[in-house]
């Protein structure tokens, strides 16, 4: 709980610049509601409907990846195992945002019998990847926008002036991780070891212990079969999560038209927006949303927001339901939750 406090708190200046900028948005443009609600009822529901079918297997696809990472400590874990615990994990970071993060490395632990520390390493290669996707797909975004000769509005000029650089430094930082895992992973874990013998004798069992397991969740990485499997595993996440949004797309097609590329560059700026995450509300993913279908596709702001919204009940709130279900057939409630990170501070 002292954990989720901290983020609302860090987060709580930029929900005030998202509501300003909604605010404004309302007050400039004479806010129709009569046209929002017009666009409701000229969605498409049967493929809102279809919509779910990628969206959920971007979960099972998140379990066969994270077994990959597994494989080191164990080489045959359980896929119902992992896909209710992705389950749970993705309700928990709608529900009580970011920090909800840990709830699925902890419970993995718990489910397979592995050191959460493992878990938490295995956490931060899943979260490298699906960065280096959303750069992938930021790239694309910018370079059609500045090949295509779209008119962008102010708000999105200093994102297209900053952009380039931000990916080229992020993707060589990217890299840089992934190159000093694979070879260099062992050397440094050898090293930290090596420097134990200044702590007093009785910690080093258990710092030791504690090295061990973390540097045996990114083992996987120093496999080439693993690692290609992983990047497979990625790029078809991507993928179904492309499908989901194309589907929303054609669910609003009588108000608002994209194509298949317009749609991946909103992906790409989508995939950032998305990082701002507050309990039970959303975020940026939906101000992103509204921003880039008004400045660069010249939507109308009405139109924008009910699209915006679909995407965020579509892509985080639609797993709840199933999530407390599993939640609540596996037994867990606040207080088991509250034993489990007990165990992680352990």
């Amino acid at each position: 709980m002292r954990t989720t406090w901290k983020w609302i708190a860090v987060s709580l200046p930029i929900v005030c610049a998202l509501l300003w900028f909604c605010g404004a948005q309302l007050s400039s443009r004479g806010f129709d509601w009569k046209l929002a609600g017009r666009t409701f009822t000229q969605v498409r529901w049967q493929w809102v409907a279809l919509s779910l079918i990628p969206i959920f297997g971007t979960y099972w696809g998140r379990a066969l990846r994270w077994s990959v990472f597994l494989r080191p400590l164990k080489p045959h874990p359980s896929m119902r195992n992992l896909f209710s615990a992705t389950i749970i994990g993705f309700t928990a970071i709608t529900l009580f945002g970011r920090p909800g993060e840990f709830v699925r490395p902890l419970l993995i632990a718990r489910k397979e019998g592995v050191p959460v520390t493992s878990q938490i390493a295995a956490w931060v290669l899943e979260r490298i990847f699906d960065l280096l996707m959303a750069l992938l797909l930021f790239a694309f975004a910018l370079s059609r926008v500045q090949t295509s000769g779209m008119q962008v509005g102010g708000k999105l000029e200093w994102v297209l002036a900053a952009g380039g650089r931000i990916v080229g430094v992020l993707c060589i930082a990217i890299l840089a991780v992934l190159l000093s895992l694979r070879h260099f992973a062992e050397p440094l874990r050898l090293r930290l070891l090596g420097l134990l013998h200044h702590l007093p004798h009785k910690r080093v069992a258990g710092v030791e212990k504690l090295l061990n397991a973390l540097f045996l969740g990114v083992e996987s990485m120093r496999s080439d079969s693993a690692l290609v499997l992983v990047l497979v595993y990625s790029v078809v996440e991507w993928i179904l999560i492309c499908l989901c949004y194309w589907c929303l797309a054609l669910s609003f097609a009588d108000v608002l038209t994209l194509s298949l590329v317009d749609v991946l560059i909103l992906m790409g700026f989508l995939s950032f927006g998305a990082v701002v995450q507050i309990p039970g509300v959303g975020g940026g993913m939906q101000v992103v949303a509204v921003l880039v279908l008004t400045e660069l596709f010249a939507v109308r702001f009405e139109v924008a927001s009910a699209f915006a919204l679909f995407l965020w009940a579509i892509t985080f709130v639609a797993i709840v339901p199933f999530g407390l279900l599993v939640a609540l057939k596996e037994g867990l409630d606040w207080h088991s939750l509250k034993r489990i990170g007990q165990e992680a501070a352990e």
